[in-house]
């Protein structure tokens, strides 16, 4: 974009860079999911409270391989590791693209990578204090006098990283348009002629992301729709406005 140098560098420096970058990244990663490690399984009773608390008082939670417990509490480890790293992770981030970027869109980076991590966390927040109970509540009711649940430590880690990652995610939509917007990229007239599309296209996410039951895909779809709404009158807000070149400047 612009007149930046940058763009005219070789795709191998610009695959370099991407490398470093990276590089970065699974280094923060480690360091945190290291620290992480040391709390794992303090961890992971935080991250399966909400199911423990609809379970009965006896129900233990199981696990069934030798080596099922350690490689849960990495991988735990490794799930508080990125989200200590955020941070760094979306900093990196938007180094590696502003390079394309105009002199007046690069200011941005502090309020790209705090408004990001801030969104991020809402949206796990989000799928734990909402999702989590609803979600399990609803599974648990398929229990019977003879038929009870015996969760398993790595089905359950699973289960939450996949939807922890999902609301995360996005909860990032109106952080991405912002930034279009201020760009120029997308605009609210843009957005708002696909709002039909977006309807669709947030039941096909939630039902690809979520468990197959109706509340959890609503609990997703919901959200999506409300943010997409958001995110029409962040573009309408922000949208990149140009410079109107007066006549006696001409």
């Amino acid at each position: 974009m612009g007149e930046n140098e940058e763009l005219k560098l070789p795709f191998t420096v610009h695959l370099e860079e991407l490398r470093q970058r990276l590089f970065i990244c699974l280094i923060a990663i480690a360091l945190g999911a290291a620290i992480s490690f040391f709390f794992s399984k303090k961890l992971f009773y935080f991250l399966a409270k909400p199911l423990v608390k609809l379970l009965p008082p006896d129900q233990p939670m199981i696990f069934t391989a030798l080596t099922e417990a350690f490689f849960t509490y990495f991988k735990v480890s490794l799930l508080f590791g990125f989200i200590f790293a955020s941070p760094i992770v979306f900093y990196q981030l938007w180094k590696f693209v502003a390079p394309g970027l105009y002199e007046h869109e690069k200011k941005f980076v502090i309020p790209f990578v705090i408004s990001s991590t801030f969104f991020f966390l809402l949206g796990c927040v989000f799928a734990y204090y909402v999702v989590f109970p609803f979600g399990f509540k609803f599974f648990l009711g398929f229990s019977t006098d003879y038929l009870k649940l015996l969760p398993k430590m790595n089905e359950y880690f699973s289960l939450s990283l996949k939807l922890l990652f999902a609301f995360g995610l996005i909860f990032e939509l109106p952080v991405f348009t912002f930034f279009l917007a201020k760009m120029g990229i997308i605009d609210k007239e843009t957005l708002a002629s696909k709002r039909r599309y977006a309807i669709v296209l947030s039941f096909i996410i939630a039902a690809i992301l979520t468990p197959p039951d109706v509340g959890t895909q609503l609990l997703m779809a919901g959200p999506l729709i409300l943010l997409y709404e958001i995110s029409i009158w962040v573009a309408k807000i922000f949208a990149h406005k140009p410079k109107v070149i007066s006549e006696s400047s001409k």
